[in-house]
């Protein structure tokens, strides 16, 4: 049983004869928090759909807790603890904030499908969803509609949906894409709260986010991990340094940055 919250085996992605993930290796431990970096068309926005389950690798292994996912479904792969944020907001806007956390939490105390009219009698369900709102700090706007709230507002409750399941393995995609510096220093703070104790991988261009929050980098480019390891040496890498005064390649087949 490897100890590695997530491992990926000569990981490898093609879209037609394009090489898009390019024999990726990487060990992340439990609760360690990465940051994914690289240029733009580096294949970072694949390598999560990869590991999210929302493509099918090429080639190579994906492990979770130990555990082959590979080739399971994106479901299948959040039951099993691993949880995914997007990019572009993703919660049900004509719900309020409590109903939009409510629905994550239900699977995850065991409920499935269960009709709204019996939801006011789930104890459990209810407390839990209490609960997350003062994490994500939206106690006050408990029964707003998530389409009234603002933009940091509406990213702070996908983080609060993200990780309302309970799963270990959390994916944050640009968590703070489009926010002020002040919006982005607050949420820095509160996904480090959020993931005390799980692990955190995340795509992230902002280098304040990602020397604010990472354990560790990855970096890729080219679909390749040229260098993982502490902020520190990443930032005195010469290899690194070298990648980012070079011309990305365009990743657009894969739906990638």
């Amino acid at each position: 049983m490897s100890t590695y919250a997530l491992e990926l085996k000569d990981l490898r992605k093609n879209f037609g004869k394009t090489e898009i993930i390019r024999g990726v290796n990487l060990a992340v431990a439990p609760g360690e928090r990465v940051a994914v970096i690289g240029p733009n068309g580096a294949g970072k926005s694949t390598l999560f759909n990869l590991i999210s389950g929302r493509f099918g690798p090429t080639s190579g292994d994906i492990l979770l807790n130990g555990q082959a996912i590979q080739y399971k479904t994106p479901y299948e792969i959040n039951r099993m603890g691993l949880s995914r944020s997007f990019q572009i907001t993703n919660i049900f806007p004509k719900l309020s904030v409590f109903e939009n956390l409510r629905c994550a939490v239900l699977w995850s105390l065991g409920y499935k499908y269960s009709f709204f009219k019996f939801l006011s009698g789930l104890k459990d369900a209810n407390e839990r969803t209490d609960q997350l709102l003062e994490m994500i700090r939206l106690d006050k706007k408990r029964d707003v509609l998530a389409v009234n709230l603002t933009y940091a507002e509406q990213r702070a409750l996908e983080i609060g949906v993200t990780i309302a399941g309970g799963s270990d393995v959390i994916l944050l995609d640009e968590p703070t894409a489009g926010m002020s510096k002040s919006e982005t220093s607050r949420f820095i703070q509160l996904i480090k709260e959020v993931t005390v104790g799980k692990t955190l991988l995340t795509v992230e261009h902002d280098m304040g986010v990602v020397f604010g929050l990472a354990d560790k980098i990855a970096v890729v480019v080219y679909g390749e991990v040229i260098a993982f390891d502490t902020p520190e040496a990443v930032r005195a890498n010469a290899k690194v340094q070298e990648a980012y005064l070079g011309s990305p390649v365009a990743d657009s087949q894969a739906g990638g940055h």
